[in-house]
Formats: structure tokens, sequence, C-alpha cells
């Protein structure tokens, strides 16, 4: 087993796609089977998926590792002395495929954009790439939503839709403010990019995001002041999009490299705890040395109960707050 460059080794893996050799939806080989069939190290493999990648040749899928992907414009020429693939070659013309217009709506359009930023992150979600998956020309789109980020408000739309305020609500501002937190939690673990989508700063106009906001109000409104409540509504909101704003980067990583969070910490450990042994960082050693796991639902299940712990010695307060000062002849 020889050592090779980077280059060398994306330029065999590019010949491997583009001869139809590795075809479409297949996996390419993760980093561990670079390193092992050039005998690289696990930095050098990891630059070769993240150059086949950023040439369009590959994409991630969370589950699955990296695979080939299907160019997004069969028509264009690939390198100098070296075929189209069958896949590429055998495809007809967008145009030719195009579905009849009045089939086209705005729920499919929104339903495919989803999917694909499920799959592959926001940042593969584009006019072009949801016109492809729908097999229609680009500018169809724009006679059903305006433009991307008309799109990507509608998709923050029918994500944060898919829960519905139960009918019969539970008893208590706890139990309601639970069930819609973890209905919320629940949609950003479905959907790992809402948390980079959604804004707390520039708030986008989102029906259902509004229905999640009335509900969370309405348990809180006995309790708090309207500024008060809308505060700890938002503060709710942030502390879910915080937890999760690093799902959609792990399952990228995950694919790109071929390690899952637990094989990668595994590979860092060496370093780590040469750092952490120094004695500069007891308490940190001591996690390290525990072989501390991170649990993001766990961790997640911890932060709401302590937030709404809180929140339940503040409303005691108040109620007792209240109870001191009115009048003798009111109080029980």
């Amino acid at each position: 087993m020889t050592t090779t460059g980077s280059a060398a080794i994306t330029g065999e893996l590019r010949r491997r796609i583009l001869s139809g050799e590795l075809a479409p939806g297949e996996r390419v080989p993760s980093t561990r089977a670079i390193t092992r069939e050039w005998g690289v190290a696990i930095a050098t493999a990891s630059r070769v998926l993240a150059a086949l990648q950023a040439e369009g040749l590959v994409r991630a899928v969370p589950g699955v590792g990296t695979v080939v992907a299907a160019p997004a414009d069969p028509s264009a020429p690939t390198e100098p002395g070296v075929a189209a693939p069958p896949w590429a070659r055998s495809r007809a013309p967008a145009t030719d495929r195009a579905v009849p217009e009045p089939v086209l709506t705005p729920e499919r359009i929104v339903g495919a954009a989803v999917r694909v930023a499920d799959v592959e992150g926001l940042t593969a979600v584009s006019m072009r790439r949801v016109a492809a998956d729908l097999g229609v020309v680009p500018m169809a789109l724009y006679r059903h939503v305006g433009d991307k980020d008309d799109l990507v408000v509608r998709m923050l739309d029918a994500a944060l839709g898919e829960w519905r305020p139960p009918v019969d609500a539970p008893a208590g501002w706890r139990p309601r403010v639970e069930v819609a937190v973890r209905a919320l939690w629940a949609g950003f673990r479905r959907h790992p990019w809402l948390a980079h989508a959604l804004s707390i700063t520039r708030p986008q106009l989102i029906p259902a995001g509004m229905a999640y906001s009335e509900w969370v109000l309405s348990a809180l409104d006995p309790h708090l002041e309207p500024t008060e409540a809308f505060d700890v509504h938002l503060m709710l909101i942030n502390f879910v999009r915080g937890t999760a704003v690093g799902l959609e980067s792990e399952r990228d990583a995950e694919a790109a490299s071929g390690l899952d969070n637990e094989e990668w910490m595994a590979e860092q450990e060496p370093a780590l705890l040469a750092l952490v042994s120094s004695g500069d960082f007891p308490h940190l050693q001591r996690m390290v040395s525990g072989e501390y796991d991170l649990d993001v639902d766990a961790l997640f299940e911890r932060g709401l109960r302590l937030l709404l712990d809180g929140l339940a010695v503040q409303f005691d307060r108040s109620a007792d707050a209240s109870r001191t000062a009115a009048p003798p002849w009111t109080r029980a």
C-alpha cells in the first residue's frame, strides 16, 4: 500500500464517478475505506470527500454515508477525455420531462424542498434543484412561489404546521407548555435544518409558528404580564433552537467523514486526554475519564425541566405576593 496525495485520490474517485463505475446513489468509499486503500490519514480522506462534494459529484445522505449525486444538468460537459456517464447520457432534457402545469402546486414544491433539506441540508435547496426533483423547468416554480426566501418561509410553515394543538388541552400551565415545547423539539429532530432557518431576531411570518406561540402564551397568560409572557415564550423557543443547532452540521459531518459522533470522539480521545491530564482542567479531566456520553435528547429534557422548575418557583412567589398584598377580607 503506497501513500498518495489527496489530489490524486480525488482524481481517481472522480474518474470512477464520471465513467459510470460508481453510479448515482451508490456509496463512494468512506474516509476509513480511503485510508485503508491509499494509506492516508483521516484528514486527507476527509479533504477528498469534501472536494468531490464541492464539485457536486457526491452528496451526504444521513444514515447512509456519501453517495454519488446525479448532476443537476446532465448536458454539462465532463472532463476532457472522459465520456459522460451512462446515466447522464440517457436522461431526457428537463423540458421533455416537465409535469403538466396544473399538477404543480405550492404544496408539491414545498414538499419537495423539505425532502431535499431533510436529507441534504438547507444549503442544498435551490429553485433549480427543487425543479429538477419535480421534473419541471425552474421557471415553472416562480408561478407558485416568489423566490427562495419565500420558499424557505413556506418550508418553515409546513414543518411547524405538522403539530396541531390538541383539542383537549391538558389542565395547568406546565403540562400545556410541555406539550408544545416537546412537539417543537420533535419537529427540530425531524427537520435538522429548522434551527438554522428559523430566526428569533428577524422573525418570519409563519402562520403555523403563530399558532404555536398563541398556545404557549395562553398557558402563560394567567401568571405573567404580556411582555414577560412573550419573553418566556421566546426563551423556550430559543432553548429548543439552541439545543438543535448542531443537528444538521453533525449529520453532514457524519455523512462526509463516515464517522458517527462516538467514532469521531474515539479518534480525538488520545489528544483530549493528553490535554486535560495537564492538571489545568481537573473538572474536565474527571468528565473525560468518566466517559461522558452526550445525549441531545436527554440534554433537552434536563434543560426543559430546569427551565420549567424555575418558572414554577417564580409563579409561586408571584402568587404569594398577590395574596399578601390583598386586603384582609379578601384573603382565604
